[in-house]
């Protein structure tokens, strides 16, 4: 079973397929910061976020973005181009990031 859980209104869900689910409701996602309520628009915006919370940039691979968090074993990877950030990629970050970070329909 693959997918991705979804919180919503106090209810979980598995939605096996989240981007072409929400592409049948005309749905975007966004990335919200939760502290500044601020839309995760840029890698740049993203990383200054990510550094402040205490992750480190890779920089083994030239194709994505790496982070790692020492005190964990988590790694955030992330395609090169910000176009192809994807909510998989957004609900990755809100699952590492517990209550720092939400994933929002626009």
């Amino acid at each position: 079973m693959s997918g991705v859980w979804v919180f919503k209104n106090g209810v979980v869900r598995l939605v096996e397929n989240p981007a072409a689910e929400s592409m049948e409701r005309g749905q975007r996602k966004v990335l919200i910061h939760v502290p500044t309520n601020e839309v995760i628009t840029g890698y740049d915006v993203l990383e200054q976020k990510l550094l402040a919370l205490g992750w480190e940039r890779y920089y083994d691979d030239p194709d994505l973005l790496q982070f790692h968090k020492r005190s964990t074993v988590h790694l955030i990877s992330l395609p090169r181009d910000f176009r192809k950030f994807k909510s998989m990629h957004m609900f990755d970050i809100v699952v590492k990031n517990r209550n720092m970070f939400e994933v929002r329909d626009t």
